[in-house]
This record gives structure tokens, sequence and C-alpha cells, in this order.
């Protein structure tokens, strides 16, 4: 393995998570030892932390968030968007996600809803970019979330747009385990 590859998930529709387990999934099948760090969710069991669970040491995922975020408008007046509790949660899991990144442990990372937190203003995508680009060169990073920022994009290698064209939801049905969680 020469060179890591960057891959971006992202768009509107169901599946970017997905996808990534999937590809930490087969570099487990490889040898490979996997890091998911999720950004957003925090502190709900879900399907995927009980399956890792059962691939031992090779696939590890930590859950960095305390939850779904409500978005608030940016910008107002001289306002922060966000409580502090959130401003620090971002800041302190930033600082996590860097120093596994450069730790070199893993053959791969995976940045669970790190295009969202870009989004949201709560981290600054140049200091992202900065940490991708130097990141050990033999490391695969897998980015996730809606919005990917156009200078994300840029730099990576893969980048796949989920669309949604229907979604369960809409019909009011609530998610699911073992589909959505």
């Amino acid at each position: 393995m020469d060179k890591g590859i960057l891959i971006v998930n992202t768009g509107e529709g169901k599946g970017k998570t997905t996808a990534a387990l999937g590809l930490g999934l087969r570099a487990i099948g490889h040898g490979m030892k996997v890091l998911m760090l999720q950004f957003i969710k925090g502190s709900l069991p879900t399907g995927e932390l009980e399956a890792v669970k059962r691939l031992g040491p090779d696939f590890k995922i930590v859950q960095l968030g305390q939850g779904f975020i409500k978005v608030r408008n940016k910008g107002g007046q001289g306002e922060l968007p966000y409580t502090n509790t959130i401003l620090e949660n971002a800041r302190v899991s930033w600082d996590y996600a860097r120093q596994e990144i450069f730790s070199d442990l893993y053959d791969m990372v995976i940045l669970d809803e790190i295009n969202n937190m870009i989004d949201y203003g709560l981290l600054d995508v140049n200091n992202v970019i900065t940490v991708l680009n130097e990141r050990p060169q033999r490391l695969h990073m897998v980015l996730t979330g809606r919005n990917a920022h156009s200078k994300i994009i840029e730099i990576a290698d893969t980048v796949t747009d989920m669309r949604e064209i229907k979604h369960v939801y809409k019909k009011g049905i609530t998610a699911q385990k073992g589909i959505e969680f």
C-alpha cells in the first residue's frame, strides 16, 4: 500500500455511513486495522457498534458526539450559533481525531459526519484539509456526511453523492432497528 486514498461519501440520500462501514469491513478482511470516529452520533446504541465489537481489535468505533445537533442560523449579531458545550465537544473531538490519524496505528480512518461538522461551522475546513494532506501517506481516509465542502471534494480521490429518490420517513415510518441504527 503506497498511497492512502481519500474517499468522500456525501449527499442527501441514505447510505453514507453504511458505505463507509462496508469499506471498513472489506479492509479488515485484508488484515487491515480500521478506526471509525463518529462526530455527531453519541451515546445511542447502534447495530454497527454491536457488530464491530465482534470483530475484535481490528475495527473500532468511537462515538465522539453528544447526539444530533440542532442546526442554528449562522452569523447572528455576534451570537455564537451553538452552545459552549457543543463548541467544546467539537474542539475536543477534532483534537482526538487528529491524534488518532497521526498515531499510525490504523490503515483506514473513517470520519463519520465530519462533512456536517464543517458545514455547521463547528470545524474549520482548512484545518481539516491540513490534517488530511499531512496524514501518514499510507493511511486511507473516508469522510461522510451531507454537504461536503467544495475544498474537500477538490482534494478527494473518490467522491460519491448519495441522492435520495424516496425515503420511508416521508410515509411517516420512524427509524427502524437494523436499517437506520
